[in-house]
C-alpha cells in the first residue's frame, strides 16, 4: 500500500526537494542529542516532544525500527543576503505548514507513522509539559535532533543536498512509515 506514495505528491504541497530512502541507513547519535541539553531553541525540559520528555536515544532507536520506509522532504528559501531574516521566518513556517500536509497524506497510508520535522513542536501557544498530558499526542511530533540525527549527514544519506548554495536556507523533515 505504501507504494501509492509518489514524490509528485510531496512537490504538489510545496516541497522543492523530496526522496524515498531506506530508513534502515539513519544514524541516531547520543552526541547530536545531547545537544539539545545547551537548550538553544528555548525548548529543552519545556516540550512534550523534546528531550528528556521525549524519552532516551535507545527509545527513539527502537521506535525507528519498526518503519520499512522513509522520505525525506525539505523546503528551500533563496535569501536576497545571509541577514534576509523575512526570508527566513516565512521559509521556516512555510516548511511547518508543507510538513503537517505531508504528515497527513502518509498517515492516509500508514496511520502509525513517525514524522520528524525541522524544530521542535510548535503546535501549542505553551506546551503542556510537564503538568498536563500533550493535548495533541496525535500531531505533534519530534524534530530530527531530538531523536539524534544529525540532518547533514541524514540528508546526504538520502541523496539529497543540505546546501543549496549562497544565500539559500533549507530545513529538512521525514517520515517513517510502513
Amino acid at each position: 500500500m505504501a507504494d501509492e506514495l509518489r514524490i509528485e505528491q510531496f512537490t504538489e504541497i510545496g516541497f522543492e526537494h523530496a526522496t524515498f530512502f531506506d530508513p534502515s541507513q539513519l544514524e541516531f547519535r547520543q552526541e547530536v542529542r545531547d545537544m539539545c541539553s545547551a537548550d538553544k531553541c528555548q525548548q529543552y525540559g519545556k516540550n512534550w516532544a523534546c528531550p528528556p520528555a521525549c524519552g532516551e536515544i535507545e527509545q527513539s532507536v527502537e521506535k525507528a525500527k519498526k518503519y520499512s520506509k522513509a522520505v525525506m522532504i525539505q523546503t528551500t528559501a533563496t535569501m536576497e543576503d545571509s541577514f534576509d531574516f523575512e526570508t527566513m521566518m516565512q521559509a521556516a513556517k512555510d516548511h511547518k505548514e508543507r510538513f503537517f500536509e505531508a504528515a497527513k497524506l502518509v498517515r492516509t497510508v500508514d496511520p502509525d507513522c513517525l514524522p520528524m520535522g525541522a524544530g521542535g513542536c510548535n503546535i501549542c501557544r505553551k506546551c503542556t509539559y510537564p503538568d498536563e498530558p500533550c493535548r495533541f499526542p496525535d500531531r505533534a511530533f519530534t524534530s530530527m535532533e531530538a531523536y539524534g540525527l544529525f540532518v547533514s549527514a541524514e540528508c546526504k544519506k538520502a541523496g539529497l543536498e543540505y546546501n543549496y548554495g549562497p544565500n539559500t536556507l533549507t530545513y529538512s523533515s521525514c517520515i517513517l512509515y510502513n
